[in-house]
């Protein structure tokens, strides 16, 4: 099976941000097939690109204008060397992206598609990120984690400890709820990490195969939307795809936003487009713009990524 690997685009080197986003959780190699795939079994080429919720979500912020800083764990090899490259062309600062001599650098393989892609997960040095030092935490506007990143220990401990201080502090929380159950193995003590997460209110995004995953319920917005409705949060998006995005504060009913009218020849890869839409959404929400206003600009940076311009 071939792998390639692609060059990044060079942008200026990022001087350490005060402010911004944090974002806390995993840095890691996707090995996406070349080809759109139904299942993994019919690969034939993987294309190796950098990745990560976490990381691509710095990214994305980087391009739309906001500041971010990365904390994540690598392994002290080859890959990790292409990841804290790529991390460098994209203009952001590595300081923090610790790399682990004992631990390999952790792998995604990916089928491309234009719906929610499969994935085989090989996890090594992203479960074993240090704690956070709490001086990155008192700098932050918004600290942002995932729930791959809170899956398995002893990262999930050093991450929520992390959440702990940035709620004491008065910083906004961030998650992007992507449970998926292969992630968590068989200590899957994901309801109570979730229990744990709600109790600092916060900024949550999930998307409909999400909340299906997690909470088991049907595949509709509607039920969807029954599971969170009494979720604690300063604002919740839950992404529908081509159906657009349902999205409420803290208080108040339902709101809804359409996807960006895209013609199906216009989408060239779904991956990455859940991280580009929170991408637009927390840059907007940093600006101190309005909650509608912060979906909006989600939604336009989504249809970027899906068409590739981003």
């Amino acid at each position: 099976m071939a792998l390639v690997a692609p060059d990044s685009p060079a942008l200026p080197p990022a001087a350490p941000a005060t402010g911004g986003l944090l974002a806390i959780g995993e840095a890691l190699l996707d090995l996406l097939t070349t080809d759109f795939v139904d299942d993994l079994a019919q690969a034939s080429t993987l294309h190796a690109v950098p990745g990560g919720s976490p990381a691509n979500l710095c990214r994305f912020v980087r391009l739309s204008g906001g500041k971010a800083r990365l904390v994540a764990a690598v392994g002290q090899d080859g890959l990790g060397d292409l990841l804290l490259r790529s991390l460098v062309a994209a203009g952001l600062d590595t300081a923090h992206v610790h790399r682990l001599p004992d631990r390999a650098t952790s792998l995604i393989v990916v089928g491309r598609s234009r719906g929610m892609p499969s994935f085989i997960p090989y996890r090594s040095a992203d479960r074993y990120l240090p704690p956070i030092a709490p001086a990155l935490i008192a700098e932050a506007t918004v600290v942002h984690t995932t729930a791959f990143a809170l899956s398995r220990p002893p990262a999930q401990q050093h991450i929520l400890a992390a959440l702990r201080l940035a709620t004491a502090q008065g910083i906004a929380v961030s998650a992007d709820w992507n449970y998926a159950a292969p992630i968590w193995r068989r200590n899957d003590n994901g309801q109570a990490v979730w229990r744990q997460l709600l109790t600092h209110r916060p900024l949550l995004k999930l998307s409909l195969d999400d909340v299906t995953r997690f909470a088991g319920v049907a595949p509709e917005a509607d039920a969807a939307k029954a599971f969170l409705a009494d979720v604690p949060v300063r604002a919740l998006c839950l992404t529908c795809g081509a159906a657009g995005v349902w999205f409420r504060a803290a208080t108040g009913p339902w709101q809804h936003a359409p996807a960006a009218p895209l013609a199906e020849a216009d989408v060239l890869d779904a991956t990455g487009a859940g991280d580009a839409f929170w991408a637009g959404f927390l840059t907007a929400w940093m600006e101190a713009a309005p909650l509608a206003a912060c979906v909006a600009r989600g939604t336009a940076t989504a249809a970027r990524r899906l068409c590739g311009k981003l």
